[in-house]
């Protein structure tokens, strides 16, 4: 086996060189994916704190929106853990100019009827499960297509995560928007 200062100095360089790039590369992306990390632990125990504090009962209400003038939102009354409620509601600005809105559809569900309507308003998750697919599914996407986004301005919890294929225009966003996380009173 040769030693490896046997060889010329230019190749000494180059391997170094090399080197020292391969691990700033791997660095980095190590202090991302720490960053990220450390971000939603802050978030998840956040969430786990309220969840005690309001003994797991809780309404949250989600956004979306498109360019194209369509929103939509759903609130989850969430008792016990278990989901109680969902109502939505979705609606177009007008054309004329205005922040006027036409209501496309609007509906409500109880307990006993939970995901009976089309699945517009997304999947039906207490807020477990959103930490759970925010971990598992849109911040494990695959960050050289994606642009990848967590957002924690609900208190510390959970206001928006998902991810977005670079180069996307519009309404591309894979995820999820929580505009409120409050305890039910009962």
């Amino acid at each position: 086996m040769r030693n490896i200062l046997k060889y010329p100095p230019v190749i000494m360089k180059n391997f170094y060189f090399s080197l020292i790039i391969a691990s700033l590369l791997l660095s980095s992306c190590k202090k991302d994916n720490i960053a990220n990390e450390s971000e939603f632990n802050k978030s998840y125990n956040a969430w786990l704190s309220f969840k005690s504090n309001a003994h797991n009962s809780y309404l949250y209400t989600s956004n979306s929106g498109s360019v194209f003038g369509y929103g939509s939102e759903t609130k989850i009354s969430v008792i016990n853990g278990k989901i109680v409620s969902r109502d939505f509601i979705s609606t177009q600005l007008k054309r004329n100019g205005t922040a006027q809105k036409d209501t496309l559809k609007q509906w409500h569900e109880d307990a006993d009827h939970i995901n009976t309507h089309p699945n517009d308003a997304g999947e039906s998750l207490i807020l477990d499960d959103v930490y759970q697919k925010a971990k598992t599914v849109w911040l494990k996407a695959d960050k050289k297509a994606n642009d990848i986004y967590f957002e924690a301005k609900n208190n510390g919890m959970i206001s928006s995560c998902g991810f977005v294929p670079k180069g996307c225009q519009d309404d591309c966003f894979n995820g999820i928007n929580i505009s409120l996380i409050t305890p039910v009173q009962f």
